[in-house]
């Protein structure tokens, strides 16, 4: 059985408020622990109303102390926007806290708009990404006799570290570091296949992976039905769609036709950024899931999805758990 786990954006639903996503969060969790998903992760995003995320390693602690066996981490941080020794300082006190169960993704966008990103004084000169990566994981390995800088906590910890991308940049980073590389194919599917590709060719056997190690990210949204499914998926649509006209808000109720709010040019654009994803029944779920891993063959799966009901959201998960446990993986 292939292993699969959980990306939680901590969701604010209209007619709710920050607070009860943060519960929220720490509940599903507990949900997905006892339905044995590997982790449960966590993305940094500032200035939406709709994501409660924002404080990421704050999170983080709040989920693993809900938690006992379940690895819980970020996917990920926006290391741009962070010096690495603070980085290594907040991972290496949520490992210190939680030893053997935090997971550290890292991101070279900044989650949010221009102006948010200059308010998080956000540097605007060259890339450090790489740089910056290589710094943090020296924070966080063995410290040399000599080195003046080191992570109090986190120095040691030895946290796991994965790169995150939606291009061929971070495969190509991860690769060459020999770093887990974790694919956001849930939002920008279109260079999947490329970076796979990519990643998987040029891997360099490291202290931190011997082989590569890649996860797909994918959409679930299930029901007892396939038209209870649709109906739930529309919530994410409007939510993306209202993110791409510059208006991102609270995770919008569940509407029948969300061409006809969206718009159909809108609606196709939307559908072609949220393609990686299973849509329905449980049978149709374990079919559509079955597909994309027979299809890129990751090591993992990370599932996601934004439904307004928080029960029905335990429910899509649940059900799609049980899709992941009956399928077999290709040899």
């Amino acid at each position: 059985m292939i292993p699969y786990s959980l990306l939680d954006l901590a969701p604010v639903p209209e007619g709710a408020e920050a607070g009860d996503a943060l519960r929220h969060s720490a509940d599903l969790a507990q949900h997905a622990e006892a339905l044995g998903y590997t982790r449960f992760w966590l993305a940094e995003h500032h200035n939406m109303p709709g994501i409660a995320s924002a404080a990421t390693a704050v999170v983080i602690g709040h989920v693993a102390a809900a938690t006992k066996t379940i690895r819980v981490g970020a996917g990920g941080i926006m290391l741009p926007n962070h010096a690495p020794l603070m980085v290594a300082e907040a991972f290496g006190t949520l490992a210190t806290l939680f030893p053997g169960r935090i997971d550290l993704g890292l991101g070279r966008a900044p989650g949010t708009d221009g102006m948010t990103a200059a308010a998080l004084r956000r540097g605007l000169g060259a890339d450090r990404f790489p740089q910056d990566v290589v710094e943090l994981l020296g924070f966080l390995g063995d410290p040399a006799p000599d080195q003046p800088v080191r992570a109090h906590p986190g120095a040691g910890t030895h946290v796991p570290v994965w790169i995150l991308g939606s291009s061929l940049y971070g495969a190509e980073l991860a690769a060459y570091l020999g770093l887990p590389y974790a694919f956001a194919s849930h939002f920008a599917p279109q260079a999947l296949e490329t970076a796979i590709q990519v990643y998987r060719q040029g891997f360099r056997p490291s202290v931190w992976a011997e082989r590569p190690y890649f996860m797909l990210a994918a959409n679930v949204f299930a029901a007892d039905t396939d038209a209870e499914a649709i109906y739930l998926r529309s919530s994410m649509q409007q939510a993306f769609a209202n993110l791409r006209s510059g208006r991102p808000g609270k995770l919008p109720r569940p509407v029948e036709q969300v061409d006809s709010v969206i718009g159909p040019v809108m609606a196709e654009a939307v559908g072609q950024a949220l393609a990686c994803s299973a849509t329905g029944s449980p049978d149709t779920v374990r079919r559509e899931l079955a597909r994309l891993i027979a299809r890129y063959r990751p090591d993992e799966v990370i599932l996601t999805g934004n439904i307004h009901d928080h029960a029905a959201r335990k429910r899509s998960f649940a059900i799609a758990a049980e899709a992941m446990a009956g399928i077999e993986v290709p040899a």
